[in-house]
Protein backbone atom coordinates (compact mmCIF):
# COMPACT_ATOMS: atom_id res chain seq x y z
CA UNK A 1 0.00 0.00 0.00
CA UNK A 2 1.15 3.05 -0.77
CA UNK A 3 1.65 5.80 1.41
CA UNK A 4 0.76 9.25 0.16
CA UNK A 5 2.15 12.86 1.99
CA UNK A 6 0.13 16.45 1.60
CA UNK A 7 1.60 19.23 0.10
CA UNK A 8 3.09 21.73 2.12
CA UNK A 9 1.98 25.65 2.24
CA UNK A 10 3.35 27.79 0.01
CA UNK A 11 0.34 30.02 -2.09
CA UNK A 12 -3.89 31.11 -1.47
CA UNK A 13 -3.35 34.07 0.59
CA UNK A 14 -6.57 34.75 1.23
CA UNK A 15 -6.60 31.22 3.31
CA UNK A 16 -3.23 31.05 4.65
CA UNK A 17 -1.41 33.03 7.24
CA UNK A 18 2.45 33.01 6.90
CA UNK A 19 4.20 29.11 7.92
CA UNK A 20 7.15 26.96 7.59
CA UNK A 21 8.29 26.14 4.20
CA UNK A 22 8.07 22.83 2.29
CA UNK A 23 11.42 21.56 3.84
CA UNK A 24 9.46 21.59 6.85
CA UNK A 25 6.55 20.68 6.20
CA UNK A 26 7.24 17.55 3.64
CA UNK A 27 7.70 15.31 5.95
CA UNK A 28 5.73 12.10 7.00
CA UNK A 29 5.15 12.32 10.31
CA UNK A 30 4.24 9.52 12.68
CA UNK A 31 1.54 10.87 15.28
CA UNK A 32 -0.13 7.57 16.40
CA UNK A 33 2.90 5.41 17.22
CA UNK A 34 2.02 3.63 14.07
CA UNK A 35 4.52 0.49 13.57
CA UNK A 36 6.63 -1.15 10.31
CA UNK A 37 8.98 -3.52 9.99
CA UNK A 38 9.61 -6.15 13.35
CA UNK A 39 7.25 -3.50 15.58
CA UNK A 40 9.65 -0.57 15.10
CA UNK A 41 7.82 2.32 14.87
CA UNK A 42 7.71 3.86 11.06
CA UNK A 43 8.41 7.49 9.21
CA UNK A 44 9.83 10.39 10.94
CA UNK A 45 8.83 10.78 14.47
CA UNK A 46 9.92 14.45 14.86
CA UNK A 47 10.16 17.14 12.60
CA UNK A 48 11.95 20.71 14.58
CA UNK A 49 13.39 24.00 12.83
CA UNK A 50 15.22 26.99 13.54
CA UNK A 51 16.21 29.70 11.25
CA UNK A 52 18.72 27.82 9.38
CA UNK A 53 17.94 24.37 10.00
CA UNK A 54 15.68 21.46 9.91
CA UNK A 55 16.02 18.34 12.26
CA UNK A 56 14.44 14.80 10.90
CA UNK A 57 14.34 12.36 13.81
CA UNK A 58 13.68 9.02 12.12
CA UNK A 59 14.06 5.13 12.54
CA UNK A 60 14.91 4.40 8.42
CA UNK A 61 11.41 2.07 9.10
CA UNK A 62 8.99 2.92 6.29
CA UNK A 63 5.37 2.35 7.04
CA UNK A 64 4.63 -0.11 3.72
CA UNK A 65 5.37 -3.34 3.92
CA UNK A 66 9.09 -4.34 3.32
CA UNK A 67 10.68 -7.26 2.34
CA UNK A 68 11.76 -10.28 1.64
CA UNK A 69 15.43 -9.59 0.38
CA UNK A 70 16.57 -12.43 -1.70
CA UNK A 71 20.40 -13.34 -0.95
CA UNK A 72 20.45 -10.40 1.30
CA UNK A 73 20.90 -11.87 5.09
CA UNK A 74 20.62 -8.01 6.36
CA UNK A 75 17.79 -7.25 8.93
CA UNK A 76 16.46 -3.51 9.13
CA UNK A 77 16.74 -2.29 12.44
CA UNK A 78 16.27 0.98 14.09
CA UNK A 79 18.54 3.66 13.34
CA UNK A 80 17.56 6.30 15.36
CA UNK A 81 18.86 9.17 12.66
CA UNK A 82 18.64 13.09 13.23
CA UNK A 83 19.28 14.60 10.54
CA UNK A 84 19.90 18.20 9.62
CA UNK A 85 19.10 19.87 6.35
CA UNK A 86 19.64 23.51 5.71
CA UNK A 87 17.18 25.84 4.93
CA UNK A 88 18.95 27.71 2.86
CA UNK A 89 20.18 26.13 0.34
CA UNK A 90 23.25 27.81 -2.14
CA UNK A 91 24.91 26.20 -5.61
CA UNK A 92 28.11 24.61 -4.96
CA UNK A 93 30.51 26.91 -6.86
CA UNK A 94 33.66 24.92 -5.95
CA UNK A 95 34.96 21.74 -7.24
CA UNK A 96 31.34 19.31 -7.07
CA UNK A 97 31.23 17.44 -3.70
CA UNK A 98 30.24 13.37 -5.20
CA UNK A 99 27.72 11.59 -3.49
CA UNK A 100 29.22 9.40 -0.69
CA UNK A 101 28.66 5.71 -0.10
CA UNK A 102 26.01 5.14 2.11
CA UNK A 103 22.74 8.09 2.79
CA UNK A 104 23.18 10.74 0.94
CA UNK A 105 19.92 12.24 1.58
CA UNK A 106 16.45 11.06 2.80
CA UNK A 107 13.24 10.59 1.91
CA UNK A 108 10.36 12.09 3.44
CA UNK A 109 9.23 8.96 5.23
CA UNK A 110 13.07 9.29 7.09
CA UNK A 111 14.27 6.13 4.96
CA UNK A 112 17.77 6.83 3.32
CA UNK A 113 18.82 7.90 -0.10
CA UNK A 114 21.92 5.68 -1.17
CA UNK A 115 23.60 6.71 -4.46
CA UNK A 116 24.33 4.15 -7.73
CA UNK A 117 27.13 2.61 -6.03
CA UNK A 118 26.71 -1.11 -4.37
CA UNK A 119 30.46 -0.38 -2.48
CA UNK A 120 32.41 -2.46 -5.01
CA UNK A 121 34.71 -1.83 -8.03
CA UNK A 122 35.84 -4.19 -10.22
CA UNK A 123 38.75 -5.70 -9.19
CA UNK A 124 38.77 -3.56 -5.96
CA UNK A 125 40.56 -0.64 -7.95
CA UNK A 126 38.18 1.86 -7.33
CA UNK A 127 37.95 3.04 -10.86
CA UNK A 128 35.27 0.58 -12.32
CA UNK A 129 32.55 1.09 -9.83
CA UNK A 130 29.43 -1.21 -9.71
CA UNK A 131 26.07 -0.50 -10.30
CA UNK A 132 23.79 -1.53 -7.83
CA UNK A 133 20.51 -1.90 -9.73
CA UNK A 134 22.26 -4.16 -11.56
CA UNK A 135 25.02 -5.86 -8.85
CA UNK A 136 22.61 -5.91 -6.06
CA UNK A 137 18.27 -5.61 -7.68
CA UNK A 138 17.86 -9.37 -7.13
CA UNK A 139 17.45 -8.34 -3.14
CA UNK A 140 15.36 -5.52 -4.07
CA UNK A 141 11.67 -5.95 -2.39
CA UNK A 142 8.83 -4.86 -4.10
CA UNK A 143 9.29 -1.35 -2.83
CA UNK A 144 12.69 -1.63 -4.54
CA UNK A 145 14.37 -1.17 -1.08
CA UNK A 146 16.75 -3.39 1.06
CA UNK A 147 18.62 -3.02 4.25
CA UNK A 148 23.04 -2.20 4.45
CA UNK A 149 24.72 -4.37 6.25
CA UNK A 150 23.83 -2.05 9.70
CA UNK A 151 20.61 -2.96 8.93
CA UNK A 152 19.78 0.13 7.28
CA UNK A 153 16.69 0.04 5.18
CA UNK A 154 17.49 2.28 2.18
CA UNK A 155 16.26 2.98 -1.49
CA UNK A 156 18.96 3.61 -4.40
CA UNK A 157 16.13 4.40 -6.56
CA UNK A 158 12.95 5.53 -7.14
CA UNK A 159 10.56 4.32 -3.99
CA UNK A 160 7.99 3.02 -5.80
CA UNK A 161 6.02 2.51 -2.62
CA UNK A 162 6.01 6.29 -1.32
CA UNK A 163 4.29 7.75 -4.12
CA UNK A 164 2.30 7.45 -7.22
CA UNK A 165 5.01 6.82 -9.81
CA UNK A 166 2.19 6.38 -12.39
CA UNK A 167 0.15 9.51 -12.06
CA UNK A 168 0.82 11.91 -14.63
CA UNK A 169 -1.94 14.15 -14.25
CA UNK A 170 0.09 16.29 -11.69
CA UNK A 171 3.17 17.45 -10.69
CA UNK A 172 4.84 14.72 -8.70
CA UNK A 173 5.63 15.55 -4.61
CA UNK A 174 8.31 16.22 -3.27
CA UNK A 175 9.74 12.65 -1.93
CA UNK A 176 13.08 13.96 0.26
CA UNK A 177 15.71 15.98 0.46
CA UNK A 178 19.45 15.54 -0.27
CA UNK A 179 21.66 16.81 2.28
CA UNK A 180 22.90 20.04 0.33
CA UNK A 181 18.96 21.15 1.30
CA UNK A 182 17.47 20.78 -2.23
CA UNK A 183 14.21 19.13 -2.62
CA UNK A 184 13.90 15.28 -4.46
CA UNK A 185 10.44 14.83 -6.47
CA UNK A 186 9.25 12.15 -7.98
CA UNK A 187 9.31 11.22 -11.66
CA UNK A 188 6.73 13.93 -13.36
CA UNK A 189 7.51 17.77 -13.32
CA UNK A 190 6.22 20.44 -15.64
CA UNK A 191 7.02 20.15 -19.35
CA UNK A 192 8.66 23.62 -19.38
CA UNK A 193 10.92 24.96 -16.37
CA UNK A 194 8.35 28.32 -16.18
CA UNK A 195 5.63 25.76 -14.98
CA UNK A 196 4.11 25.17 -17.66
CA UNK A 197 2.81 22.65 -19.86
CA UNK A 198 2.03 19.05 -19.23
CA UNK A 199 3.00 16.76 -16.61
CA UNK A 200 5.56 14.09 -17.30
CA UNK A 201 8.22 12.11 -16.67
CA UNK A 202 11.68 14.09 -16.58
CA UNK A 203 14.38 12.41 -18.35
CA UNK A 204 18.04 11.70 -17.17
CA UNK A 205 21.08 13.74 -19.68
CA UNK A 206 23.09 10.30 -18.81
CA UNK A 207 23.78 7.86 -21.69
CA UNK A 208 25.41 4.88 -22.46
CA UNK A 209 28.87 5.41 -24.05
CA UNK A 210 29.41 3.98 -27.33
CA UNK A 211 32.07 2.08 -26.45
CA UNK A 212 33.29 -1.85 -27.43
CA UNK A 213 35.77 -2.14 -24.47
CA UNK A 214 36.36 -0.06 -21.06
CA UNK A 215 39.76 0.69 -21.71
CA UNK A 216 38.70 5.12 -21.39
CA UNK A 217 37.12 6.95 -18.50
CA UNK A 218 33.76 8.75 -19.68
CA UNK A 219 35.86 11.87 -19.17
CA UNK A 220 38.41 10.94 -21.62
CA UNK A 221 41.48 9.40 -19.51
CA UNK A 222 42.82 6.60 -21.48
CA UNK A 223 43.71 3.69 -18.80
CA UNK A 224 46.77 1.78 -18.35
CA UNK A 225 46.30 -1.70 -19.49
CA UNK A 226 45.91 -2.67 -15.45
CA UNK A 227 43.19 -0.54 -15.22
CA UNK A 228 40.71 -1.72 -17.56
CA UNK A 229 37.21 -2.80 -16.72
CA UNK A 230 35.88 -6.37 -17.94
CA UNK A 231 35.16 -7.09 -21.40
CA UNK A 232 31.69 -6.21 -22.42
CA UNK A 233 29.29 -9.20 -22.92
CA UNK A 234 27.07 -11.77 -21.44
CA UNK A 235 28.92 -11.33 -17.64
CA UNK A 236 29.42 -7.87 -17.79
CA UNK A 237 27.00 -5.79 -20.14
CA UNK A 238 27.07 -2.14 -21.03
CA UNK A 239 25.68 -0.62 -18.14
CA UNK A 240 27.37 -2.47 -15.10
CA UNK A 241 29.05 -0.06 -14.31
CA UNK A 242 28.66 3.51 -13.48
CA UNK A 243 31.39 4.73 -16.12
CA UNK A 244 29.32 3.07 -18.34
CA UNK A 245 27.45 5.67 -18.72
CA UNK A 246 28.53 9.41 -19.78
CA UNK A 247 26.64 12.81 -19.10
CA UNK A 248 25.59 13.88 -22.81
CA UNK A 249 24.12 18.17 -22.15
CA UNK A 250 20.69 18.72 -23.33
CA UNK A 251 20.10 14.95 -24.00
CA UNK A 252 17.48 14.71 -21.43
CA UNK A 253 15.98 17.46 -19.25
CA UNK A 254 18.23 17.32 -16.53
CA UNK A 255 21.72 18.36 -15.87
CA UNK A 256 24.71 16.47 -14.27
CA UNK A 257 23.37 16.22 -10.74
CA UNK A 258 20.01 14.97 -12.37
CA UNK A 259 18.14 17.96 -11.39
CA UNK A 260 17.16 21.28 -12.48
CA UNK A 261 16.03 24.65 -11.83
CA UNK A 262 12.55 24.58 -12.01
CA UNK A 263 8.86 25.90 -10.69
CA UNK A 264 6.89 23.79 -9.06
CA UNK A 265 3.95 23.77 -7.19
CA UNK A 266 5.27 24.57 -3.87
CA UNK A 267 8.27 26.50 -4.94
CA UNK A 268 5.89 28.99 -7.08
CA UNK A 269 9.20 31.33 -7.46
CA UNK A 270 11.50 28.40 -8.95
CA UNK A 271 14.21 26.02 -6.98
CA UNK A 272 16.62 23.93 -7.98
CA UNK A 273 15.14 20.06 -7.52
CA UNK A 274 16.80 16.48 -8.35
CA UNK A 275 13.90 14.27 -9.33
CA UNK A 276 13.91 10.49 -9.63
CA UNK A 277 14.20 8.95 -12.92
CA UNK A 278 12.23 6.40 -14.91
CA UNK A 279 11.22 4.61 -18.22
CA UNK A 280 7.92 4.44 -19.49
CA UNK A 281 7.37 0.79 -17.64
CA UNK A 282 8.83 2.62 -14.11
CA UNK A 283 11.78 0.66 -14.04
CA UNK A 284 14.64 2.85 -12.76
CA UNK A 285 16.95 4.82 -15.42
CA UNK A 286 20.57 5.89 -13.99
CA UNK A 287 21.56 7.89 -12.22
CA UNK A 288 18.10 7.45 -10.40
CA UNK A 289 17.90 10.02 -7.71
CA UNK A 290 21.17 12.21 -7.59
CA UNK A 291 23.85 12.30 -9.92
CA UNK A 292 27.49 11.58 -9.43
CA UNK A 293 28.11 14.86 -7.76
CA UNK A 294 25.55 17.40 -5.41
CA UNK A 295 24.79 20.74 -7.01
CA UNK A 296 24.96 22.08 -3.80
CA UNK A 297 27.10 22.89 -0.37
CA UNK A 298 26.27 19.89 2.05
CA UNK A 299 26.97 20.48 5.72
CA UNK A 300 29.05 18.23 7.94
CA UNK A 301 27.44 15.75 10.29
CA UNK A 302 25.08 13.60 7.93
CA UNK A 303 27.41 11.42 5.44
CA UNK A 304 30.44 9.51 6.38
CA UNK A 305 30.52 6.62 9.16
CA UNK A 306 28.57 6.99 11.96
CA UNK A 307 26.72 10.18 10.65
CA UNK A 308 22.84 10.76 10.64
CA UNK A 309 23.03 11.54 14.52
CA UNK A 310 23.16 14.99 14.90
CA UNK A 311 23.11 16.82 18.30
CA UNK A 312 20.53 19.72 18.20
CA UNK A 313 23.00 22.68 20.05
CA UNK A 314 20.48 25.91 18.81
CA UNK A 315 17.13 26.68 19.48
CA UNK A 316 14.36 25.24 17.15
CA UNK A 317 10.98 24.97 17.38
CA UNK A 318 8.60 21.94 16.93
CA UNK A 319 6.82 21.24 13.70
CA UNK A 320 3.01 20.16 14.36
CA UNK A 321 1.62 18.15 11.82
CA UNK A 322 -1.95 19.95 10.01
CA UNK A 323 -1.00 22.86 11.42
CA UNK A 324 -1.80 24.52 8.50
CA UNK A 325 -2.67 28.08 9.06
CA UNK A 326 -5.94 28.03 7.66
CA UNK A 327 -8.49 30.49 8.82
CA UNK A 328 -11.59 28.54 8.73
CA UNK A 329 -14.90 30.36 8.15
CA UNK A 330 -17.72 28.26 9.79
CA UNK A 331 -20.27 30.85 9.99
CA UNK A 332 -22.96 30.46 7.09
CA UNK A 333 -25.27 27.34 8.34
CA UNK A 334 -26.27 27.23 5.01
CA UNK A 335 -23.10 25.06 4.23
CA UNK A 336 -21.54 21.99 5.21
CA UNK A 337 -18.72 19.86 3.95
CA UNK A 338 -16.29 17.08 4.78
CA UNK A 339 -14.63 14.35 3.36
CA UNK A 340 -14.63 10.31 4.37
CA UNK A 341 -12.74 8.01 2.03
CA UNK A 342 -12.79 9.14 -1.18
CA UNK A 343 -15.77 11.19 -1.35
CA UNK A 344 -16.10 14.73 -0.66
CA UNK A 345 -19.68 15.73 0.38
CA UNK A 346 -21.10 19.16 0.61
CA UNK A 347 -24.56 19.75 1.96
CA UNK A 348 -26.59 22.90 0.51
CA UNK A 349 -29.26 24.45 2.91
CA UNK A 350 -30.23 27.07 0.91
CA UNK A 351 -31.71 27.68 -2.47
CA UNK A 352 -29.62 30.25 -4.23
CA UNK A 353 -31.24 31.57 -7.55
CA UNK A 354 -27.87 31.15 -9.25
CA UNK A 355 -26.99 27.97 -7.55
CA UNK A 356 -23.93 27.37 -5.37
CA UNK A 357 -20.20 27.69 -5.86
CA UNK A 358 -17.72 24.76 -4.82
CA UNK A 359 -13.78 25.19 -4.91
CA UNK A 360 -11.32 22.68 -3.51
CA UNK A 361 -7.70 23.51 -3.09
CA UNK A 362 -4.54 21.57 -2.24
CA UNK A 363 -2.62 23.58 0.25
CA UNK A 364 0.11 24.67 -2.20
CA UNK A 365 -3.36 27.06 -3.48
CA UNK A 366 -4.19 24.79 -6.60
CA UNK A 367 -7.47 24.44 -7.01
CA UNK A 368 -7.67 20.71 -7.56
CA UNK A 369 -11.44 20.44 -8.24
CA UNK A 370 -14.36 23.04 -8.86
CA UNK A 371 -18.10 22.93 -9.75
CA UNK A 372 -20.81 25.54 -10.52
CA UNK A 373 -24.99 25.11 -10.55
CA UNK A 374 -25.12 23.43 -7.46
CA UNK A 375 -28.69 23.37 -5.94
CA UNK A 376 -30.22 22.72 -2.42
CA UNK A 377 -29.39 19.11 -0.94
CA UNK A 378 -26.87 16.58 -0.55
CA UNK A 379 -23.50 16.45 -3.16
CA UNK A 380 -20.96 13.93 -3.30
CA UNK A 381 -17.98 14.16 -5.62
CA UNK A 382 -14.89 11.28 -5.79
CA UNK A 383 -12.04 12.76 -4.96
CA UNK A 384 -9.89 9.10 -4.67
CA UNK A 385 -7.62 10.76 -7.03
CA UNK A 386 -5.74 13.07 -4.91
CA UNK A 387 -3.05 12.48 -2.49
CA UNK A 388 -3.94 11.71 0.86
CA UNK A 389 -3.43 15.70 2.61
CA UNK A 390 -4.86 18.90 3.81
CA UNK A 391 -7.57 20.58 1.63
CA UNK A 392 -9.19 23.50 1.95
CA UNK A 393 -12.92 23.90 0.44
CA UNK A 394 -14.79 27.16 -0.79
CA UNK A 395 -18.36 27.36 -1.03
CA UNK A 396 -20.14 30.41 -1.80
CA UNK A 397 -23.72 31.67 -2.89
CA UNK A 398 -25.49 35.13 -2.81
CA UNK A 399 -21.98 37.03 -0.97
CA UNK A 400 -21.72 33.95 1.28
CA UNK A 401 -18.56 32.21 1.62
CA UNK A 402 -18.16 29.09 3.65
CA UNK A 403 -14.41 27.90 4.32
CA UNK A 404 -13.50 24.65 6.07
CA UNK A 405 -10.18 22.88 6.30
CA UNK A 406 -10.98 19.01 4.89
CA UNK A 407 -8.51 15.92 5.58
CA UNK A 408 -8.27 13.19 3.43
Amino acid sequence: MKSIFSLPVILFPLLLTAQPGPEITSWIINTTGQTGYNGIQSNVQQVQYSTNNVYVTATCIPDYSIGPWASNPNTPVNQNFVFKITRNPVQNTGNPVSTPLGHIGVWSNGVSVFNAKDGMSYNNQGIWFRDALVFEGISFDNCLGHPAPNGEYHHHVNPTCLYDDTDDTQHAPIIGYAFDGFPIYGAYGFDNVNGTGVFRKMQSSYQLRNITSRTTLPNGTVLQPSQYGPAIGTQYPLGSFLEDYEYVPGSGDLDEHNGRFCITPEYPSGVYAYFVTIDASEDPVFPYVLGPTYYGTVQPGNTGPNSGHNTISEPVTNYLPGSTGIIESNGYSDFNAFMTGNLLSVEINTVYQNGAALKLFDVSGRMVESKSDLVMGYHTFDVGHLYSGVYVVELTGAGNRFIKKLMR
